[in-house]
């Protein structure tokens, strides 16, 4: 019957064995212990304190978070202001109309379904606040957007269609 060939580990034991019988009790006692200690602190530092780390900023967050949705909710019966008149008109005067408050340069055109809108430049934030001023001061519904990345840094190109 062959014999397996010996891994690299098995010296490495051997070494330790023979080591460790040249150790007196006392000095046993002592390896022992330190290997002890530093068990613990491996335990502690590695294990026990990021886990209670995580647990502290997760309870902070839902802290937080119950904050914010109790304010929110009290918040939200509370209204200071009107909410905005529905414009009335033809479609491509209340785009119009619109876009000039914002200071969007538009090309409103009549479709046979509503309205098609090209802005060639303009604010991403200004277009953003255009949109939604349509969304909730008109009866106008946004069918299609194509946006385009401008020349400049947080200019767009707008393409829109709109339906009544």
């Amino acid at each position: 019957m062959s014999r397996l060939p010996i891994s690299a580990i098995e010296p490495t034991f051997a070494r330790i064995g023979t080591w460790w019988d040249g150790l007196s009790n006392r000095e046993r006692w002592m390896v022992g212990g330190l290997g002890l200690f530093l068990a613990a602190l491996i335990v502690i530092y590695g294990i026990v304190k990021p886990l209670q780390a995580a647990r502290a900023d997760a309870m902070q967050q839902i802290r937080t978070y119950e904050t914010l949705n109790a304010r929110i909710r009290a918040a939200g019966t509370l209204s200071a202001t009107p909410p905005p008149a529905i414009q009335a008109g033809a479609t491509t005067d209340i785009l119009t109309a619109s876009a000039q408050r914002f200071g969007i340069d538009a090309a409103v055109a009549q479709t046979p379904e509503g309205a098609r809108v090209e802005i060639v430049q303009a604010k991403y934030d200004d277009i953003l606040a255009w949109i939604a001023d349509l969304a909730t001061g008109s009866s106008l519904n946004l069918t299609r957007l194509d946006m385009k990345r401008g020349a400049a840094p947080g200019q767009v190109s707008v393409t829109a269609e709109f339906a009544q």
